[in-house]
């Protein structure tokens, strides 16, 4: 045990962590050349399209220094805020973390708040410069931000290049030397927690494992605490590049048990193993529930497809734990699903990967977030509104509370203005802007979550060219002149484009989004009235004019009589069927609301 370390690489995005991951297998000889990739451990296309990790991947690597051999199991991590879930489990399942920060772009937001999550779960920090032989590497100043943020020594701090392998050795040795083995008593009951798990469809439900104390033996009689549910190891073994089953596992490693599960209710991250022979009495502390910051619904195209759907669901939920999820029902969309995320990117790499790993087309409906809302008679009771569908009668409401965030923003000082206009745009308040050196500085607001789940961080990118980097916690609630806005179809309101939004924006949204629907919406041939309204107030309104059949066209010459019958006659037809007529809304016009400011 004295010769296994645990450790995991965090950085903010775009620091190189999967590149130094690469070098670190190809240096310990975990991965032969041939079967050598750029971000080997990402193994999800969507993962190598938009180049970004979305998932933790552990690996073990056996290197040998100084004749000792040791077994170092490596966790390569996300980098994205919408991911921090992951970050905050791999942490979980070490000792030690090495903090990567970019030459070029020295210290960002994410690399201070992942920084944080390390020391919480009290982590030994390796600092380390990476990208040291690009041009614009700036080492002497990112050397003093370090310093400067965790109060380590100058000569601590490694440099090294994932892209050419400068440093690699001193990496791994630093590692031996500086993260503790893991403590435990291998005699002891069996103490493991679940900190992943993935569907196979093969061989069921397989789960990644920490073993806190005792041994886990192929065959052994294992018992799940939190789900109460027994079952054998089939298969035991640790994660190289593909999976090796061993005879045992023993404290202080990592590795992934396989028993044949196919339910995924049943395997829960966080949960804690046991043998039935010699069970421990205690559990694992877990890690922290998941907190979802934005809701959506997810519904079939087809309503058939909803156990389907469900079944996907589940299985998605067991690889990303941070998904949330209920069934609900939508007037417009029928059965569907009201789901739970991180943030905006979260909610799109779900929807592609239910696309693409489960060939299931889904309607997206508006993003919102979870309000308060406080009713006139009983003051202290509180209902939670994660939909528009769920908020009470206007004139029963006392107040409504919504949900604010504290966002970290860190830039150049160039583009203090046009964050501050942003922000203020964004109905936030400054709390505090220092500068962490001459050319960074720090602005800390208080911001509405309502205004950035749309566009705020895409916003954020293109008025700062780039340079700003954006981090957020959840703080409180607070009261907010929140109204509940709808979209009505020739009077029949369309309860999935419903939004709740601050009254000082809902004219401007109203008219915008009845603009889009305008141009989406198919013609039809009676007119339909498209219209935005407040309770009873119609504060925007679009028309699409009737296509109309020329029924005069067989009428030449004769009496003028005739052709006025047939028109009377064809304005009967469209008033009856603008009574029973039926609008088909397309998929683009629920993701055009997504994209109003375009």
């Amino acid at each position: 045990m004295q010769n296994i370390r645990n450790f995991c690489i965090i950085a903010h995005i775009d620091h190189g962590k999967s590149t130094l991951a690469d070098r670190l297998l190809e240096f310990t000889k975990t991965i032969s050349s041939r079967d050598m990739q750029a971000q080997v451990l990402d193994d999800m296309d969507l993962e190598r399209e938009k180049g970004i990790t979305i998932k933790s991947h552990a690996i073990q690597m056996d290197y040998e220094l100084n004749g000792q051999k040791y077994v170092l199991n490596l966790i390569d991590t996300p980098g994205h805020v919408d991911f921090s879930y992951e970050v905050s489990r791999a942490l979980a399942a070490c000792e030690g973390a090495l903090l990567l920060v970019d030459a070029s772009q020295g210290i960002q937001a994410q690399t201070i708040s992942n920084l944080y999550l390390a020391l919480d779960n009290d982590l030994e920090i390796i600092p380390v410069i990476n990208k040291i032989d690009m041009d614009g590497a700036m080492i002497p100043e990112v050397t003093d931000q370090i310093v400067e943020l965790i109060g380590c020594k100058p000569e601590d701090i490694l440099l090294a290049s994932g892209k050419s392998g400068i440093g690699i050795e001193e990496i791994l040795a630093a590692v031996i030397a500086r993260v503790p083995a893991p403590k435990g008593d291998p005699n002891a009951p069996l103490q493991a927690v679940i900190f992943d798990s993935v569907f196979n469809s093969f061989r069921g439900i397989i789960a990644y494992f920490r073993v806190f104390n005792g041994t886990i033996r192929k065959n052994d009689k294992i018992r799940f605490i939190h789900t109460d549910a027994e079952y054998a190891a089939d298969e035991i073994g640790v994660m190289k590049l593909a999976l090796t089953p061993k005879q045992e596992v023993s404290v202080g490693n990592v590795g992934y048990i396989i028993t044949g599960i196919k339910n995924a209710r049943e395997v829960k991250v966080g949960d804690t193993i046991t043998t039935i022979a010699n069970p421990t009495t205690d559990a694992v502390r877990g890690f922290q529930e998941v907190k979802p910051m934005v809701f959506a619904g997810i519904f079939p195209v087809e309503t058939d497809d909803f156990e389907d759907l469900r079944d996907c669901m589940e299985k998605l939920q067991l690889n990303d734990a941070s998904l949330t999820y209920e069934p609900e029902t939508s007037q417009a969309l029928g059965f569907g699903f009201r789901c739970g995320f991180l943030g905006m990117l979260h909610m799109e790499i779900i929807q592609e990967r239910l696309e693409r790993e489960f060939n299931q087309t889904v309607i997206t409906t508006v993003p919102n977030v979870s309000f308060y809302a406080y009713k006139t008679k009983d003051k202290q009771k509180r209902i939670v509104v994660n939909n528009p569908t769920e908020m009470p009668d206007p004139s029963s409401i006392e107040r409504i509370e919504e949900p604010f965030i504290r966002a970290q923003i860190i830039t150049l000082p160039d583009y203090i203005g046009n964050i501050m206009s942003l922000c203020l745009g964004k109905r936030g308040i400054l709390i505090n802007q220092n500068y962490l050196t001459p050319t960074r500085v720090e602005l800390i607001f208080d911001l509405p979550l309502t205004e950035i789940v749309f566009d705020f961080y895409d916003r954020l990118k293109s008025c700062t060219r780039g340079y700003a980097s954006f981090d957020y916690t959840p703080l409180d609630y607070r009261e907010s002149d929140i109204c509940k806005m709808d979209i009505l179809l020739n009077g029949e309101p369309l309860d999935a484009l419903s939004a709740l939004i601050h009254r000082s924006r809902a004219n401007d949204f109203g008219r915008k989004l009845c603009t889009k629907l305008k141009d989406l919406l198919p013609k039809q041939q009676f007119v339909i009235a498209i219209q935005a309204a407040i309770g009873a107030k119609i504060v925007a309104r679009e028309t699409i004019s009737a296509m109309r059949k020329d029924v005069t066209a067989k009428c030449y010459g004769g009496d003028i009589s005739r052709k006025r019958k047939l028109l009377e006659k064809q304005k009967e037809g469209k008033k009856r069927m603008r009574q029973f007529g039926n609008v088909d809304v397309p998929q683009e016009a629920f993701l055009a609301v997504l994209k109003l400011d375009e």
